[in-house]
């Protein structure tokens, strides 16, 4: 399996990123657990969470890091995987954002459900503009020096923030955030590309980009208002159901045809193709979404796929 560094640190992932927001909301434990598993003897390695996941679910915040917490425990995973999670978004009444108190109460939170001694990767989850970047970059030190965290990142960041917030470390010889987390996907290209995305390669910053199948728009199961029904976040796909939309399926159905491929594995390669990305994120209910989701990694666009799906996705 081909491993990329994730910006200047030493962790090394593979080029897909399994996201759990699903685990103990859409996918039970028993479920979650066997999707772990074969995610890592699959040969990938990099788990992404938050502390907030699923707070809009019946399962209720943390419910994703308690699930993969007891995954952990069953004994001889946690060395075969690279563990994100995420701090800032709100979990309840005050408890959100990145001052350093919140931080250092929010990590011990997150390492008791992980049941882990220490974090991977710890990623900013939204932008914090009423705490200084100083403090935040101070309070991750912290962590770092005690062991509990190893590398940071940021989520969700403009350029301009991403970049003050890499300057301002630099300046207190503190470490950087390595990686960013950006909504990016064949629909979803504006918002990166416009800048952040030159912000990332230019620093060296690693790339793991969510909805990297635009909520499941991109598999090619929701082309009519009925087929929203299919499942409970089809609701979240109807507003890419537009004319470019249908020229971003038409594409997909036409590059995964000529390579005895789905139109979830074309998607996810494309992103995985792009200049600076180290990888998507994507989740799965079942063993078998994931066997799919794994095949864009073995996946090998050509230049004539690439400008296919470019123009088909190409804003109008």
């Amino acid at each position: 399996m081909e491993l990329r560094r994730l910006g200047r640190s030493d962790l090394m992932v593979a080029p897909l990123v399994l996201g759990t927001n699903v685990f103990g909301w859409t996918a039970d434990e028993k479920t979650s657990f066997a999707i772990l598993d074969a995610f890592v003897d699959g040969g990938f390695n990099a788990v992404d969470t938050a502390d907030v996941y699923s707070r809009w679910s019946p399962a209720g915040a943390g419910a994703s890091e308690t699930v993969i917490g007891n995954w952990i425990a069953q004994g001889g995973r946690r060395d075969r995987i690279v563990l994100a999670t995420k701090v800032g978004s709100e979990m309840g009444e005050g408890m959100k954002g990145l001052s350093a108190h919140y931080i250092e109460q929010a990590v011990e939170a997150s390492l008791k459900r992980l049941q882990t001694d220490y974090i991977d990767l710890y990623q900013s989850h939204r932008d914090d503009a009423d705490t200084p970047q100083e403090e935040t970059a101070k309070a991750y030190e912290r962590l770092v020096k005690a062991g509990k965290v190893r590398v940071i990142g940021s989520s969700n960041f403009s350029p301009e923030r991403l970049k003050s917030a890499l300057e301002a470390s630099k300046a207190l010889g503190a470490p950087r955030y390595e990686s960013e987390q950006p909504l990016y996907n064949l629909y979803d290209r504006a918002g990166f590309e416009a800048g952040l995305q030159q912000v990332c390669i230019a620093e060296e910053v690693g790339v793991i980009p969510y909805y990297g199948l635009a909520s499941g728009f991109l598999t090619g199961k929701y082309r009519s208002e009925e087929d929203l029904a299919k499942s409970p976040r089809g609701r979240g796909a109807k507003k890419y159901m537009d004319d470019r939309g249908m020229k971003i399926l038409a594409a997909l159905d036409q590059v995964a045809g000529a390579h005895s491929a789905t139109p979830v594995q074309v998607a996810l390669a494309w992103v995985m193709a792009q200049p600076g990305l180290t990888g998507p994120i994507a989740s799965a209910t079942s063993v078998a979404q994931l066997d799919e989701l794994m095949g864009s990694a073995r996946l090998k666009l050509t230049p004539e796929d690439l400008k296919a799906l470019d123009t088909a996705s190409a804003a109008a």
